[in-house]
């Protein structure tokens, strides 16, 4: 018999714990342990349940979530979801959380909850699954006072030749915000266009492309239907568009459309990676990060194909080793590199290009 996943749900609507609690239970792999309404109630109950995952709401009373989270994270390091409400200070939020330790999220606009609720239970569900297995590392927020290693890029150090006609292409999903801000704050100011598709809801990849493009010597920003892919610049594939590169004569730019999710996400990075192989070819790098599934695995693989150079992040710095494990058993990857050799490594390979 296969054990259950036990989930603690950690919110302070009655109503939302009801729904969450009814809706997981109805997975056969999943045992609702117990419900809290508030971070002290939680904290007994983590102690007396041991549960294996806690869905955590963003807003919570006495202690908000992201208090009680790096508290979490420092005693007691557990997977965690964030349920989170699609709403602009919900995001800035949700992306402090993940910053702090939270694994994934999932997001309930605001209006009509019983019926929003129900139809995000089938993703909470299957993150629930996800995370399960990941082994959460301890974070010392309260023990020391260590800063970031992560240093800002300021230099100009890479000769970079020719930028303008290359590339890079990333893809991630489950710990890709952590990853990604790893990677672009690393890059130097003339790095070539970047394209990235990082697995997001709408109005969430707008905050994020904000937030790292205050942290990064490059700029980075939300993409939009016609941008131009030039050097030193980041686009971020807006939340439920797909993006894909075009060229016309000299000039990169995107597109964005609407049309169905591929790998049952949109924005998609399959769809991203085909079009760079098709219009880029060996002028392009293409990496896959951390996340769930199988998304860009075969991208990347037209990539390679197409004369493009691919690298994969490494099990052992991965949240969750499914988009890259699955890239690299299809021989789309020509190298597999630890994150924080990822920037490095593409400097290098853009160097010989």
């Amino acid at each position: 018999m296969v054990k259950k996943i036990k989930v603690l749900i950690v919110d302070d609507s009655a109503v939302v714990r009801k729904i969450l609690s009814t809706g997981l239970s109805k997975d056969h792999g999943i045992e609702v342990v117990g419900t809290a309404a508030d971070p002290f109630i939680a904290r007994d109950k983590i102690i007396n349940l041991k549960p294996d995952v806690i869905t955590l709401d963003v807003e919570m009373p006495r202690m908000d979530g992201i208090s009680f989270l790096q508290r979490l994270m420092t005693y007691y390091p557990l997977p965690v979801i964030m349920v989170s409400s699609l709403t602009q200070t919900g995001c800035e939020t949700t992306l402090k959380a993940l910053e702090v330790g939270a694994l994934d999220f999932v997001a309930k606009p605001s209006l009509d909850v019983s019926h929003t609720l129900n139809e995000i239970v089938t993703e909470l569900a299957e993150k629930i699954k996800e995370s399960a297995n990941v082994k959460v590392k301890k974070k010392e927020y309260f023990k020391s006072t260590g800063k970031n290693t992560i240093t800002r890029h300021t230099e100009t150090s890479h000769a970079l030749i020719n930028s303008t006609h290359k590339i890079i292409a990333i893809g991630a999903s489950t710990g890709g915000t952590e990853a990604l801000k790893e990677v672009l704050m690393q890059m130097p100011p003339n790095a070539p266009g970047i394209l990235i598709v990082q697995h997001m809801p709408q109005l969430f990849t707008k905050s994020f492309a904000d937030r790292l493009n205050s942290l990064c010597s490059i700029e980075i920003r939300e993409a939009k239907d016609g941008d131009s892919v030039i050097p030193g610049l980041a686009l971020i594939a807006p939340g439920n568009y797909h993006m894909e590169l075009r060229r016309n004569g000299a000039r990169y730019y995107i597109t964005t459309n609407q049309e169905p999710p591929v790998r049952r996400h949109r924005p998609s990075v399959e769809v991203l990676f085909e079009s760079v192989a098709k219009y880029a070819g060996s002028n392009a790098v293409g990496v896959i990060m951390t996340g769930m599934g199988d998304d860009g695995a075969s991208g990347l693989l037209k990539m390679k194909e197409s004369g493009a150079k691919t690298l994969a992040q490494d099990e052992e710095s991965c949240v969750v080793f499914g988009m890259p494990k699955e890239a690299i058993k299809l021989g789309a990857v020509d190298t597999v590199v630890p994150l924080n050799k990822i920037t490095p490594s593409i400097l290098s390979l853009l160097t010989k290009m």
